[in-house]
């Protein structure tokens, strides 16, 4: 493998080719920041060409630098373990303008690693505490909170930040912002062109990638390599639970509808939970079984990955250093994922992960499902969910000429209703597109339908 500080970056903007979406190769040679040549000569571009030919890096604290941090802004997704970590960094860095959003309030759990909170602060809203003690701590920076979701925010907001940097728990926000991102590139615009920095932690292990809309993978090429959440079988929580865990499954599964009816538990709700824990906790008694504890009942309810605080920061440095890094051009980036592992000593492995043709984001090419004929539309719906590329939540389905099922609203699932135990066959041609959409993403996907020979 070829090192990456062998390679030259040339301090420029992006050629109009290397930015299409067909595009099925890009080089860190080709990638630039839409800041990198702020204030710079000729003969600048060049000295700083041959220094990163040589490997070597310039000053860090150059007026050059200073001006693209200060006049730069950032969007921080997340200020949970990887959020705290990621502003401290990016402020003591020496960028000044920041937004921060974050959906949650601050939990007594949250304390123990996620530091810019106080015991005080429960309760209250992440984003904003996050905001006012970076600001209080680090003179001259800026740090806008929003309290509230991602898919609150329209592509306006999302054109004002030079790149944006998750730092999420959540698979389908992650799935949200990368779509938003890469369906925001116009062709001639660089201002629609905004690089994503993702990182994730789970345990001991972790994990950094740069995304650059329409020329490197995006999150939902890479969709397969994550894990499903564990689910357990319903006969099993039902009737013979051996595990704490499924005692906990019956209390959100089986309990709450039975009690509450319509009435949707919500996982943020310390009400709602605790109705879980202390049923869960009446099940264990019954069947004998010890653990069930209110944090393992968080943690199952809301599938909870264990947070350790040196893993967020390892994580949450790699991607301050790859921001400072595409804004400044003062080293080539990551190309393109960082595997960290820290369970068995310390262990980084870094690859290229390549596009996908047929990715539903970033693609230029549509899947294809090769299929039985006889597969109900129900067995289709349960197949995207479970397939590994697509992970879908609700799925609603429709050819260019028929609504073959649909979700919502409540008039049109009903009418699509008595679909669902009609063969696929009776309602789609082979090589017909069948047009799917879902809550999981911002964009439609595309399924061409090839029948399965048996």
């Amino acid at each position: 493998m070829e090192s990456q500080s062998t390679k030259r970056l040339e301090p420029m903007t992006i050629p109009e080719s290397k930015r299409q979406r067909t595009l099925s190769h890009s080089s860190n040679e080709d990638t630039i920041t839409q800041t990198s040549d702020m204030d710079m000569s000729d003969s600048e571009e060049t000295r700083l060409g041959e220094d990163l030919e040589h490997g070597l890096i310039g000053y860090l604290d150059s007026p050059r630098i200073s001006k693209i941090l200060g006049e730069c802004r950032i969007l921080v997704i997340g200020a949970g373990g990887l959020g705290c970590e990621i502003l401290k960094n990016l402020a003591l860095t020496g960028f000044k303008h920041l937004d921060v959003i974050d959906m949650d309030t601050i939990d007594l759990s949250n304390l123990n690693r996620q530091f810019l909170f106080r015991k005080a602060d429960i309760g209250q809203s992440k984003a904003i505490v996050a905001a006012k003690f970076v600001m209080s701590r680090v003179p001259g920076v800026e740090v806008i909170p929003y309290y509230g979701k991602i898919q609150d925010k329209d592509e306006d907001y999302y054109r004002q930040f030079q790149l944006v940097i998750c730092g999420l728990d959540s698979v389908e926000a992650r799935r949200w912002i990368n779509a938003k991102l890469v369906n925001m590139v116009e062709e001639g615009d660089m201002e629609s062109w905004k690089p994503l920095i993702d990182g994730g932690t789970e345990g001991f292990k972790g994990q950094t990638r740069v995304i650059l809309p329409t020329m490197s993978s995006c999150y939902e090429c890479s969709l397969d390599m994550f894990n499903q959440p564990t689910t357990f079988p319903i006969c099993t929580i039902a009737n013979t639970p051996r595990l704490p865990e499924h005692c906990v499954e019956w209390a959100s599964v089986l309990e709450w509808p039975r009690v509450w009816n319509d009435k949707k538990y919500d996982t943020d709700n310390p009400e709602d939970i605790h109705w879980i824990y202390t049923q869960a906790l009446k099940r264990a008694d019954e069947f004998n079984i010890t653990g069930v504890t209110y944090s393992l009942t968080q943690g199952v309810v809301k599938n909870i990955i264990p947070a350790i605080a040196s893993t967020n920061a390892i994580i949450a440095a790699s991607c301050c250093n790859e921001a400072f890094k595409l804004v400044t051009a003062i080293a080539n980036p990551l190309n393109n994922y960082m595997m960290y592992t820290g369970n068995e000593g310390i262990y980084t492995y870094t690859f290229e992960h390549q596009k996908k043709a047929e990715c539903p984001v970033c693609g230029s090419e549509s899947m294809i499902a090769e299929l039985s004929p006889t597969m109900t539309i129900e067995e289709l719906i349960e197949w995207l969910k479970d397939k590994p590329e697509t992970q879908l939540k609700k799925p609603s389905l429709r050819t260019a000429t028929t609504s073959i099922y649909m979700q919502a609203p409540k008039a049109l699932e009903k009418a699509t209703r008595p679909n669902l135990s009609k063969q696929l066959g009776s309602l789609v041609e082979e090589g017909e597109y069948i047009t799917i959409t879902d809550s999981a993403l911002p964009v439609s996907l595309q399924l061409r339908i090839k029948w399965k020979i048996a």
